[in-house]
C-alpha cells in the first residue's frame, strides 16, 4: 500500500458508499418495461383499443343512425353472413383479386429487378424512374386509368382501334366481365416496383463468386437463376409476397375510385363490401363482422407464413 506524501496511509474506501452507489445503479428487472411501456401504450391505442370495439360491434344489430336500438345478437351476424349471396360473390372476387394482382406484380418486379441488376450506363436513372409509379397515391393511379380506359377519349381504346386489334371502343369499368381485370391492371402496374425493389435489394447480397462458380462449372443463365439466384432471395421473396398480399387484400381505394364496386357487384371485394355496408348502410355491426372474417382469413395467411419461417429456423 502506496504511503501517503505526508507518512501516512490512505484512509480505506467507503465500502458502504460503494454498495449504495452500485445498488442505485444496478437496473431493476422492470426496466426493460418500462422502456417498451410507451410504445405498448400507442400500440393498444391504435390496434387493441379499435380491435376490442370491432369485435364488439360484430356481436350487435348497430345501425349508425339509431345507435340507441343497438341490439346484442351473439354471432347472429356471422350466421346472416354465410347465407349473403353478395358475401360469397365479394369473398371470390377477392380471392382472384390477391392471387392475379400479386402474382403479376410479382413476375413483373423480378423482371425488373434481374433486369436493374444488369450493368448498362442509365441504370441509375432507371431504377429512379421504376419507383415512380408506387410513389403515386392510389386516387391518382385510380383517376388516370379511369381516364385511359374511357370509351369516348381513352387513350387505350384510340390506341387499340389504330393498331386494329378492336374495331371499336370498349367500355372497360362497364363490362361486368372486364371491369374486374382492368382495375387488377391498374394496381398491378402500380404495386410492382415495390417487388423490384426489394427483390432488387436482394439480388446485391448474393456474392458474385456463386455465379463465377457456376460459370465455370458449365451452368446457363437459366440454371443460375433456378439454382442461385432464387434460392439465395427465397426469403426476401417470401418476406415481399407476405406484405404485398396483406395490402392488396385490404386495399379499396382503387376500386372506389374507378367504379365503386360496379357495374353491380362485378368489382365488390371483401373490404370494399365491409365498407359500403358500414357507409352506405350504416349497418356497422355486420360491416364489424364482415372485417372479422377478412382478419381471420389473413390471419391464417400469416400463421402459415410463421409456421415456414420457423420450420426454416429449426433446420
Amino acid at each position: 500500500m502506496r504511503s501517503q506524501p505526508g507518512g501516512g496511509t490512505p484512509p480505506p474506501p467507503n465500502r458502504k458508499l460503494f454498495l449504495t452507489t452500485a445498488a442505485y445503479h444496478r437496473p431493476s428487472r422492470w426496466t426493460p418495461f418500462w422502456f417498451l411501456a410507451p410504445a405498448l401504450a400507442i400500440t393498444a391505442a391504435v390496434v387493441v383499443v379499435p380491435a376490442a370495439q370491432t369485435i364488439w360491434l360484430s356481436l350487435q344489430d348497430y345501425l349508425l343512425y339509431e345507435p340507441d336500438a343497438a341490439t346484442f345478437v351473439g354471432l347472429g351476424n356471422f350466421r346472416a353472413i354465410l347465407r349473403d349471396e353478395v358475401f360469397w360473390i365479394s369473398l371470390g372476387h377477392s380471392a382472384v383479386w390477391i392471387i392475379g394482382v400479386v402474382g403479376l406484380q410479382f413476375l413483373l418486379g423480378l423482371v425488373a429487378a434481374l433486369l436493374l441488376n444488369q450493368s448498362f450506363w442509365w441504370r441509375g436513372a432507371a431504377r429512379a424512374l421504376v419507383v415512380v409509379p408506387w410513389a403515386l397515391p392510389s386516387v391518382i393511379i385510380g383517376l388516370m386509368w379511369t381516364w385511359m380506359y374511357d370509351f369516348n377519349v381513352g387513350v387505350l381504346n384510340d390506341m387499340l382501334v389504330r393498331i386494329g386489334i378492336i374495331d371499336a371502343p370498349i367500355a372497360w369499368l362497364a363490362r361486368p366481365d372486364l371491369a374486374l381485370a382492368a382495375i387488377m391492371a391498374a394496381l398491378i402496374w402500380q404495386g410492382f416496383p415495390f417487388f423490384a425493389i426489394t427483390i432488387l435489394a436482394g439480388l446485391q447480397t448474393i456474392p458474385s463468386e456463386l455465379y463465377e462458380a457456376a460459370e465455370i462449372d458449365g451452368a446457363n443463365r437459366r440454371q443460375m437463376l433456378w439454382h442461385i439466384t432464387l434460392p439465395s432471395i427465397a426469403d426476401v421473396i417470401a418476406t415481399a409476397l407476405l406484405l404485398r398480399t396483406i395490402w392488396v387484400a385490404n386495399s379499396l381505394d382503387v376500386i372506389l375510385v374507378m367504379t365503386g364496386g360496379g357495374p353491380g357487384y362485378a368489382t365488390h371485394t371483401l373490404p370494399l363490401y365491409a365498407f359500403v355496408r358500414a357507409y352506405n348502410s350504416m349497418e356497422f355491426g355486420y360491416a364489424a363482422a364482415l372485417a372479422l372474417v377478412l382478419t381471420l382469413l389473413l390471419l391464417t395467411v400469416v400463421w402459415l407464413y410463421v409456421r415456414r419461417a420457423s420450420r426454416d429456423l429449426d433446420r
